[in-house]
This record gives C-alpha cells, structure tokens and sequence, in this order.
C-alpha cells in the first residue's frame, strides 16, 4: 500500500507541475495582450490518516486563480477613445453579436481597458467586437437618474458623426467706457450706438441693440446715462431701458452709483446683472457691480467698448469624441463647445477575482465575485477612466520563465518518483525467481 502511495503521489505531482506549466504557458503567451491578467497556480497537500504505524502518501492537487484586480502599467495612445480604467473597477461592455441581434438587453461584460473607435453605424467598437455601454445624457447634457445595481438604462454608446450643434446665448459681459465730458453742460448729447451678435435657439445669429444716450444739463456734469436695448428680431421695440449713474468722487471716480430699472428686467446689486427677454428667451447682461470697475464706467471723453464677452455659438460640425476622468462622453465641435452624450460608469464589485473570465479580456459577474455596483467614476471606491490609454499585460516575463524553470526541476523529481517506484516494483517481483 505505501509503495503504491508513493506511486500515485508521483503521479499526482506530474498532473499539478503540468497544470502549473499551462499556466505559465499561458501567461508569457499573454505578455504582450492589452489588459490580459495573468494566472496563478497554488498547490494544496492531501492527507491520508495513518493506521499502525504505516504511512501513505497523499499527494498533491492544484488550483488555479486569474489576478484581476492586480492592475497593469497604463500606456498612452493617440486615439482619444483608448480607455483604461486607473484604479478599482471595471467598463461596461456588450458583444457586437448580441447587439445586432436585438434579441433583449445585452448581457454585460466588464473590462478594464478597450481601444474603442466609431464603426459605420457611429458605435464605440473595439476590434474584438466589444461595444462600450453608458447612459444617454438629455439634450441639456445632464444625466437622468438610472439604477446602479441593475444594468437597465444602459445602452451602446453610438456617435452621431454628421451631428450638428449650436449652443444659444444665455449671458453677455458689458465692459464699456462711457465719456464723462458727454455729460456736462453744453455737450451735443449725442447718443453711443453698439450692436453685440447673440445666437437664438435654432443658431440664428440676431443682435442686442444697444443705445447709451448721456443726460445733458444746464450747468455743471450729470454723470448719468440712459440704456436702452432692443432685439434685432423686433426693431423699434424696447426690451429693456435702465438709467445710470456713476460717481465722481477720489475714490471710486467713474464707477457705478446706481441702477435706476425703467423697463425690462431689474437690476441686481448683489450680482451686477439685468435679464433681457429676446425673442428665444432670457438673456442675462453684466453690467457690473456698484463702485466696482470690472463693467460700465464712465471715465475721460471716449466711447470705448474695452471687453465684451458671451457664450453660446452658431451651428458647428462635430469634429471629435472624447471621455473625460469622470466618464462624461463628450463630442466637440468646431465652433468651441463641447455637449455631453453619454455618461460611462465604472462597474465595481467586493470580489473582482471571483469574476468568470472570458474572451477578449472581459469578464462576467458570479455568485463568488458578488453583486456590482455602478459608480460615477471617480467617485466611491472606485478610480477614474484614463483617456489615450491603454492598460498592459500585467504578467512580469522574468518571473514567469523563473517559475517555468522551478516547475520543470519538480517535474522531472515526480518523474523520478515514479521511476525509483517502478525499480523499487521490480524487485520486489525478482524476490519470486
């Protein structure tokens, strides 16, 4: 029986350095696979109770586990829409198959890193036929509220490349310089004309026209001006009127005194605006603060329009993709904005190596990983999502061919187990001759 033992326990040793081998086999083959997480034997001793002073050998089985959340170096790209998570958690994925057949919701797989570029139909696909899953942002750019623990809510994301967009104009920044000696007695009183672009709701581009006429009197200086404003989609019709006044005194010379609201939206101290409704909406305009300089001012004998700014923007092309460390997908235009499209949130769960490893560096949940959890990235636990970047192998070569070599040294010792067992059988049998 001991002598039989030793032979099974041999054998035993075989079957477990040959397990280990695939695996090493399997790992350096990898070495080089974006995202690949490499694979570790553990071997466990099997005990056989002893009776009466005899012994039998046990033996040796193997296990095996895939590190997955032992990450790799991050590499950079020149695609922007190389992903690779940067930290704890996972991208969801669908395979391409599932999601051109329509047969339901896509099963969701989780990777941490995928080259995604746009196919004919405007997906984010990588090679392997992996489409990147997130929540369709509204048409302001925010997120809808989705379940976190489900993955209803989550669809393909899909780029429309021929996409068009404007951005209307919502706030204008007045820094104008009125001349003071307009003011003063026996001036012509001639009014300061200025026309500022504004865009509409459809990308129209329409004009607030603006008229600052100065308040002349008998003697002496006002320092009190008349604004009146009307929209080029209404001509001659005044959308806002505000009179006023500015200081002369050493300290604050030039600025604003008071804001007197005759029409229109009424002026706030407290922010240095007035709100405008144009023909698409309302329209806040700084004029500044009172006693501040950082808007209208009324200074020396020029008319001078020193900064006007505003947002919004005509109608552009989109002319790229990319995904921001907190997951927003975001498509540029050529006129300057940016719009939001997607949001791509980072899977996270309480055992990543509990996770059943499949094709393509993607994984699916199990009883053993837990349930997940959909995070913003960056948020919670989990790390944040790297663009034009790819995460690498993260199987270590010179440790591999160390422990390649360490396995055949045992090996070849099993092997010579089981030949000593045999010699050890054979002699036994000659004892009969």
């Amino acid at each position: 029986m001991t002598i039989s033992s030793s032979l099974n326990a041999g054998i035993a040793g075989l079957q477990t350095n040959a397990v280990q081998l695939a695996t090493i086999s399997d790992n350096i083959a990898n070495s080089s696979t974006m995202g690949y997480k490499r694979v570790v034997t553990d071997f466990h001793s099997m005990v056989i109770s002893s009776n009466g002073g005899t012994y039998s050998a046990g033996g040796v089985r193997a296990t095996t586990q895939r590190l997955i959340d032992q990450r790799g170096s991050l590499v950079s790209t020149s695609n922007a829409t190389d992903l690779a998570v940067r930290g704890r958690g996972f991208l969801p994925v669908a395979s391409e198959a599932e999601v051109r057949a329509a047969s339901g919701d896509p099963s969701m797989l989780l990777t941490t890193t995928g080259s995604f570029r746009t196919d004919s139909d405007g997906y984010l696909r990588s090679s392997s036929g992996l489409l990147l899953l997130g929540w369709p942002a509204e048409p302001d750019g925010s997120i809808s509220t989705y379940p976190r623990d489900t993955t209803a809510g989550l669809e393909p994301v899909q780029i429309n490349v021929n996409q068009f967009s404007s951005e209307p104009t919502t706030r204008v920044n007045l820094g104008v310089n009125l001349p003071a000696a307009e003011t003063s007695a026996g001036s012509t009183g001639d009014p300061q004309p200025l026309s500022i672009e504004y865009f509409d709701n459809l990308g129209i581009s329409e004009s607030l026209n603006i008229r600052f006429t100065p308040t002349v009197p008998a003697t002496g200086s006002s320092n009190e001006w008349t604004m009146v404003i009307e929209d080029s989609v209404n001509p001659g019709v005044t959308i806002g009127e505000y009179v006023m006044t500015f200081t002369d005194n050493r300290t604050a010379g030039g600025t604003l005194a008071s804001v007197v609201t005759t029409s229109g939206g009424a002026y706030d101290p407290a922010t240095g605006g007035l709100i405008v409704n144009v023909a698409g909406g309302p329209i806040e305009i700084d004029i500044g603060l009172v006693g501040a300089s950082d808007g209208i001012t009324q200074l020396s004998d020029s008319f001078a329009p020193i900064s006007i700014t505003k947002d919004g923007s005509t109608v552009g092309n989109m002319i790229s993709v990319e995904v921001d460390a907190n997951g927003m997908v975001r498509a540029n235009f050529d006129t300057g904005i940016t719009r939001t499209v997607y949001q791509v949130p980072l899977v996270d769960l309480p055992n990543p190596n509990g996770l059943v490893a499949l094709d393509q560096q993607t994984y699916k949940p199990s009883v053993k990983s837990g349930s997940f959890f959909m995070w913003d990235a960056s948020d919670g636990p989990t790390g944040d999502i790297v663009g034009f970047a790819l995460e690498e192998s993260n199987v270590d070569v010179a440790g591999e061919l160390t422990s390649m070599i360490r396995t055949q040294r045992a090996y070849s010792s099993n092997a010579k187990v089981i030949q000593t067992v045999d010699e050890m059988l054979q002699e036994t049998t000659n004892i009969k001759r």
